[in-house]
């Protein structure tokens, strides 16, 4: 079962989608395995919708294994590409949803179960990050989950936005002074006052 392209050997993630296009059950479920949750966690953090997520984490994925066969010509690693097919289904999403409803925040929080006065600060921090990020432009709100909360470096956010790394460092820039200001209100409210102001 050796998949190797007549460029050269593969490796990492590329030779598990190789494998798999050589049909290697194994290999999927491993690449599975490393690629889902990731890009799982940033569906939750674009759509804040669980549901919504991992329609979009699933959808990423078949796509991904109905390019295998020709994955040699993609230009990009499998990761960084699922990721920005999962970045696109979200934006058309959330796209979509602004068509049909008015925007208004979500009070719901992520975790209902009851907890100690530090579990229940962290989940109104969590959820203040959550409403303050929903309020950015979507390229910004996307490339800050990429690179603060994925810690994606910035070549592969430019490679998954498009874009430039110049660009990818202006809109995270943009995006962090966004929520600095977006929060400022609320540092005292959320514990967020220390001796470094």
């Amino acid at each position: 079962m050796n998949a190797e392209p007549a460029s050269g050997p593969l490796s990492g993630d590329a030779a598990l989608l190789a494998a798999y296009a050589a049909g290697d059950a194994a290999a999927a479920r491993q690449l599975m395995l490393r690629i889902a949750p990731r890009i799982h966690a940033l569906a939750v953090r674009m759509l804040r919708d669980r549901a919504e997520a991992e329609d979009v984490t699933q959808e990423a994925m078949l796509r991904l294994w109905k390019i295998a066969p020709d994955w040699r010509d993609m230009g990009a690693a499998p990761s960084t590409w699922t990721y920005r097919v999962a970045a696109n289904l979200c934006t058309d999403r959330l796209r979509r949803r602004a068509r049909q409803v008015p925007l208004e925040p979500e009070m719901e929080p992520e975790d209902g179960r009851p907890g100690s006065e530090a579990r229940l600060q962290a989940a109104a921090r969590e959820a203040a990050l959550q409403a303050a990020l929903a309020e950015l432009p979507e390229r910004q709100r996307l490339a800050v989950i990429l690179r603060h909360l994925e810690d994606r470096a910035n070549p592969e956010i430019a490679e998954i936005l498009g874009i430039s790394v110049e660009a990818v460092e202006s809109l995270t820039a943009r995006g962090k002074r966004a929520l600095a200001r977006a929060l400022a209100g609320q540092r005292e409210a959320l514990g967020l006052i220390d001796g470094t102001g």
